[in-house]
């Protein structure tokens, strides 16, 4: 591991291999959540979706734990059913929500709303159980700078951005998602004791680059988290 740092709350910790990336990532989370619990009896952690995460829940399900204080929600979600391929929740529910880890709550973003516009209000309120500021936030990032569903040119990017009116959730349409979502919003994410920016590959790391070197957020919405100052956040990379 080879990390580097500066005055910014944005440090990167870059390793040799995904297996140790995933090691090191899987204690610096449960001893956050540990913490967490051990300091107001109870812990909250936001995750991504996608391949990426995938053995680092297979980490944390293994984990000791006390599993039965800790709320898991989601960073975004599909506006699909939970039980389809492309859902999230099925995804979390069958890799990470295993083992030790079957004892925490999950907290869904899909409502029974046809389309997550409608299903905002409903979500919102669920959303108000969870403590804040929220524990953990592990995000990814796409190729195109997105992060949760927080996508260039979505229909509603620039309310997901700012949280206007203290948006906790908001819909969210864009040419490069296939399907209707349902994210966070970048203040909710940022209200948080640590986000956390999980990568892999040598185009992710030079879209980082690029991102942490300045420019409209609108372009690289992953900037919101990069070029701010109160909450810090870890870039984990491994090639």
């Amino acid at each position: 591991m080879s990390p580097a740092s500066d005055q910014s709350p944005v440090s990167e910790l870059h390793f040799e291999t995904r297996d140790l990336l995933f090691e090191q990532l899987c204690l610096t989370v449960v001893d956050q959540l540990n913490q967490a619990i051990r300091q107001r009896g109870s812990a909250s952690l936001i995750v991504s979706g996608g391949s990426t995460p995938k053995p680092l829940f297979a980490l944390l399900a293994q984990s000791e734990l006390d599993w039965a204080k800790v709320t898991v929600t989601l960073a975004d979600e599909r506006w699909v059913d939970e039980d389809d391929p492309a859902s999230n929740a099925k995804l979390v529910r069958e890799n990470l929500l295993v083992g030790h880890a079957a004892a925490a709550s999950f907290l869904s973003l899909k409502t029974p709303e046809s389309t997550p516009e409608q299903g905002e209000k409903t979500l919102s309120d669920r959303l108000a159980v969870l403590v804040e500021p929220l524990d953990v936030v592990l995000l990814g990032m796409g190729g195109d700078g997105h992060t949760a569903s927080l996508f260039p040119k979505g229909d509603q990017l620039a309310r997901a951005l700012s949280g206007t009116g203290g948006t906790r959730c908001c819909a969210m349409r864009a040419p490069g998602a296939a399907q209707p979502r349902m994210t966070l919003s970048a203040p909710f994410l940022l209200h948080a004791r640590q986000v956390v920016i999980l990568c892999t590959g040598e185009d992710k790391r030079r879209v980082f680059e690029e991102a942490r070197a300045g420019g409209p957020v609108e372009d690289l919405p992953i900037r919101a988290f990069l070029q701010q100052t109160p909450t810090p956040v870890a870039f984990y990379w491994a090639p």
